[in-house]
Order: structure tokens, then C-alpha cells, then sequence
């Protein structure tokens, strides 16, 4: 690559391997992919001790996973790097949809201001997993662990014993829990026997990695059936460092090896921009993907995230924006598992609620594929009806399937979730959903977003009286941990009310927000002992 040079990451010995006998390690975490090293900065904020094992000793090669959604920002902005993120990448929120030479759609993944993060951000993985790694490399919580690879796991009631080879021969490990982030060919998955199952697509597609001066805008452009690449679909995003990256549509018959040669490649690109264009080829690579997942992501003591959890196409950047969302919900409950504030149990509720979020991120993925994709002639007849209509009527543009962009999943049905008993008219803050950020103040004048003050912790966000217990409950059972309070006007200032009109509080709300910003429950004027039983039930304590 002419715009990146990898880094090259020192292998150390173990020090299992010089005689140093260690107490299992509360987590080891296997792979040093975007997913991993999440895994490992959230888990170190925390206060877990982590090893992060990968049998590499560099950051990915090519792209890859390119697009991080505002919820992934989100994410990372907690664990210290989304801002970042958000300024090493190429900032887009707007989308055009193209059928043919003409524009038939155009979409704004945010449309509504007071936001600190962006809806997405462009951004080459080498370019983030190199971010994350320095990181990680700043917290003594972490041990990063380069060219250490798994080649056996056994484990028991109480640990994971790992089998590691290295440079210098093999050791073994223990671990108290181990996250396997290996990847779409996770070999730890195979070493526990889980079923990988669902639907391989017949399509191939070309990645090109283009390097070129051009003055088209940030957005997202996705064509079918254009005049330069006709019958099929080509797709072109904007990247760092002026690297362009642009997806042509093969078919199943295509020969991968003839179609990665730089000839081919090239005259493809000139096809599409121009017999005068002017690039260079950075990165190719040839796909072809499916829809699947495992069958449970907890076995026994090893938890799995990312693509060693569940496949998807790339259309809609599910892919590492979901992943990355995985850990986010597994960091917490690992914590308190950990610590002795939750039973194991708790961890049940991972699988729950990832596993609702990979059904989710299938069932749209598998759409959007079918979409650009028909299988058959009606299909085709279909797709290019509502293509054809978009152009002029309103209703047939939410039709149009070029890949649903990654939207976090609402946790509907989690045994950890209080369902609703007061009204609300705030959609996108209710149980299960991500806590919506807003512009606030502190009472001296300062600004800020609501994210930034919510903590590690469980969070109550309080807006009117504060509640207390009866005097007929003065000495109920306390609160199972501590949980920050928060409340409006008193620690946060609301000036421009767009925390009040999201949250929809009337005066009066009171919200249980959990460690990994999600919602737990909401009411309008609940007492104590409704939030203990809500506060426990989000730690699986019955």
C-alpha cells in the first residue's frame, strides 16, 4: 500500500514461558481485530486485567471494514478514542442511490442536529486497529500478546486452559474467562464444537482500494445497473488519504484470480470514472459472503463476539459495527460477574440480547442482498419496478434496499429489561435502547453531551423530585451497587430543551441507565423499591 506503512508489533515471550506461574487470568481475549481490542479497552476501564493473545503481529491489510456507525462512535468515545476516530476519518451522513445514469434516492442517516458524534465515519481498519492498539498499549490493565496463537482450549467449571504457540515453542495458559474475537474462521469456535449456520450467497464482488484527486463529494454513492458496469451494481465511498473505495458487482461466474489482476481491475475503475482518470490501485480483493451465526455465544467459559458470533454481507456496515456492539454489552456484565455483584447467569443474558441483534442484522443484510441481487426474473422485475418509480413517487423510495446502514438493536423481550408501565412519547429512549445523547450544561455554564456524564455505572437520570423511599420503607434493603444520580437542573442544565424532548419528561421522569449506556427501565414517579427490583433484575438477581 502506497499511503500506509503497517506497523510491526514485538513478540514477547509469555511469562508462562520463563517460569512465571500466574493465577488464571480473569480474561483472555483472542484476536487483536477492532472487536478484540475493544473487548480488552472496555474490560481494562473497568478494572479488569486482560491478555490479548493474536497470532499477527501487524494491523489488518487492506480496508476492510470500513464504515463505524454513531453508536460505535459512541462506544469508543467512552473507552477515550471516538473523538479520535470521528477526526482521523471522513465524516458522511447523506447517501445517493442511482438506477441506471440517473438518481432515484437520496437518504439522511441524521437528519436532526445536537449530536457529538456523526452518523458515520469512513475510516480504513488498518487506520483504527492501529488507534486502538495504541490504546491499549497505554493501560497496564492490558498485556498485548503478538504471534501468540491458540492451538487447543480445554476447559471446566472454573477456568479455560489455553494452549499458546509462539516463535519459541508453545505454553499453556489459564484464563477465568475467555472472548473469543477471531474472526469469521474462528478456530476457537471450532475447538468447542459450536455450529456455524445459515445462507452462503452465489455473488462475488471486487474491492478496489483506489488512490485519486477527485472532487466528489462525502457521500455514499451505490449504482444499478449503471451505463459503465451494466447488469450489475457498483458501490463508491470516500476514505482517508484520498483513497477511494469502490465495489463492482462480479456474478457467480467470475474467474477471483483473473479478476484480481491490476489490469483488469484498472480497466474496470476507467470504465467507471473516465478514460482520463487519474489513480492508483492501493488494495484489491475479491468476496463472496453469507449470512450465518453461531448457535449460542456462551459456551461454558468462553463468550464469542464479531464475526466469530455471526456473518453478514458488507452492505450496511453490520459487520465490525456490530461486533464492536457486542462487547460493548458483555464488557459490564463480565465485570460484575467478576467482582461478585451478578451470578453467572447473567451472562446468559448476552446471548439474549446479541443474538436478538444478529438475527436483526441478518434479516436486513439478507434483504438488502436479495435486493441487489435477484435470484430470479421476477425479482429483477421487482427490484428495477421500484427503482423506476423512486424517481418520482415518495412512497416506492423506502423500497429501495442498496444496504440498511447499522442502527443499534432494541433489546425487546430481555429477561434483564423493565418493561414500560407509565407513558412515554419517546420512541428511541425506551427500555432496550441505547440512551439517546443530548447537548447539556453544568450549572457554572460549561457545555458538554449527556454520554460523557453518565459513567461505568448504572446511572439515574432524574428530572423533577428525586425519589426517595416511604417512610413505611425507611430501612429497605439497599441498592444493590452504587448508582450515580443525576439530575436536571440540579448537576445537568438542559438550556435548550432537546434533552427534555427526547426523553419526553414532562416535568417529571426518572431513567435506569445501564453500564453500557442502554436503557433499564424508565417510569415517572417510581419509588425506591420499584428501582431496586428494576436495578436487580439488570444484574439477573431474583
Amino acid at each position: 500500500m502506497k499511503t500506509f506503512t503497517p506497523p510491526r508489533y514485538a513478540w514477547r515471550p509469555a511469562p508462562e514461558q520463563q517460569g512465571v506461574v500466574e493465577s488464571p487470568h480473569p480474561v483472555v481475549v483472542i484476536g487483536a481485530g477492532p472487536v478484540g481490542l475493544t473487548a480488552a479497552l472496555d474490560l481494562a476501564a473497568r478494572g479488569v486485567r486482560v491478555v490479548v493473545l493474536d497470532d499477527n503481529d501487524t494491523v489488518s491489510v487492506g480496508s476492510r471494514a470500513l464504515c463505524y456507525a454513531k453508536r460505535t462512535l459512541e462506544v469508543w468515545d467512552r473507552l477515550g478514542c471516538g473523538e479520535a476516530v470521528a477526526a482521523d476519518g471522513v465524516r458522511w451522513q447523506v447517501g445517493k442511490v442511482f438506477f441506471q445514469d440517473e438518481m432515484v434516492y437520496r437518504f439522511d442517516l441524521l437528519p436532526e442536529p445536537d449530536h457529538k458524534m456523526p452518523a458515520m465515519v469512513n475510516l480504513q481498519q488498518y487506520h483504527l486497529e492501529q488507534t486502538l492498539v495504541e490504546r491499549c498499549l497505554t493501560s497496564d490493565l492490558i498485556d498485548m500478546r503478538w504471534r501468540h496463537r491458540v492451538v487447543s482450549l480445554e476447559q471446566n467449571d472454573q477456568t479455560v486452559l489455553l494452549g499458546v504457540d509462539t516463535p519459541e515453542g508453545r505454553y499453556t495458559t489459564q484464563a477465568t474467562w475467555v472472548i473469543a474475537c477471531d474472526g469469521a474462521n474462528s478456530e476457537a469456535r471450532a475447538m468447542v464444537g459450536a455450529p456455524f449456520t445459515g445462507q452462503a450467497f452465489q455473488d462475488r464482488f471486487l474491492i478496489a482500494d483506489v488512490l485519486m484527486k477527485a472532487e466528489f463529494p462525502t457521500e455514499r454513492w451505490f449504482w444499478f445497473d449503471p451505463p459503465f458496469h451494466p447488469g450489475q451494481s457498483a458501490l463508491l465511498h470516500k476514505q482517508r488519504d484520498n483513497v477511494w473505495r469502490i465495489d463492482f458487482q462480479l456474478g457467480w461466474d467470475a474467474d477471483p484470480v483473473e479478476e484480481r489482476k491490476p489490469e483488469r481491475v484498472e480497466a474496470r475503475v476507467r470504465q467507471m470514472l473516465g478514460p482520463d482518470a487519474d489513480f492508483e490501485l492501493e488494495w484489491v480483493s475479491i468476496y463472496q459472503f453469507a449470512c450465518r451465526r453461531i448457535d449460542r455465544f456462551r459456551y461454558g467459559r468462553v463468550l464469542f463476539a464479531g464475526d466469530s458470533a455471526h456473518q453478514v454481507s458488507p452492505f450496511g456496515a453490520r459487520g465490525a459495527n456490530s461486533g464492536v456492539q457486542d462487547v460493548d454489552n458483555l464488557a459490564w456484565k463480565l465485570q460484575c460477574v467478576l467482582a461478585g455483584i451478578a451470578p453467572e447467569t447473567l451472562l446468559d443474558s448476552y446471548h439474549d440480547e446479541r443474538a436478538l441483534a444478529a438475527d436483526d442484522n441478518i434479516r436486513n443484510s439478507t434483504r438488502s442482498t436479495d435486493f441487489i441481487t435477484p435470484k430470479n426474473a421476477s425479482s429483477r422485475l421487482y427490484r428495477d419496478a421500484v427503482l423506476g418509480l423512486s424517481r418520482d413517487h415518495a412512497f416506492a423510495r423506502p423500497l429501495v434496499n442498496s444496504g440498511r446502514l447499522s442502527l443499534p438493536t432494541r433489546y425487546l423481550g430481555s429477561s434483564i429489561i423493565t418493561d414500560d408501565t407509565d407513558a412515554f412519547e419517546a420512541p428511541s429512549a425506551a427500555p432496550g435502547c441505547p440512551c439517546p445523547d443530548a447537548p447539556v450544561e453544568r450549572p457554572d455554564g460549561s457545555s458538554g453531551w449527556l454520554l460523557d456524564h453518565l459513567g461505568r455505572g448504572f446511572t439515574l437520570l432524574v428530572v423533577g423530585a428525586d425519589p426517595t423511599d416511604s417512610n413505611a420503607n425507611a430501612n429497605a434493603e439497599p441498592l444493590p451497587l452504587p448508582v450515580t444520580r443525576l439530575r436536571l437542573d440540579h448537576d445537568l442544565v438542559d438550556r435548550r430543551g432537546v434533552l427534555s424532548a427526547r426523553f419526553d419528561t414532562r416535568q417529571q421522569a426518572v431513567y435506569l441507565i445501564r453500564p453500557d449506556q442502554f436503557i433499564a427501565a424508565r417510569w415517572r414517579q417510581p419509588s425506591m423499591a420499584e428501582i431496586r427490583q428494576a436495578l436487580a433484575r439488570s444484574l439477573a438477581i431474583h
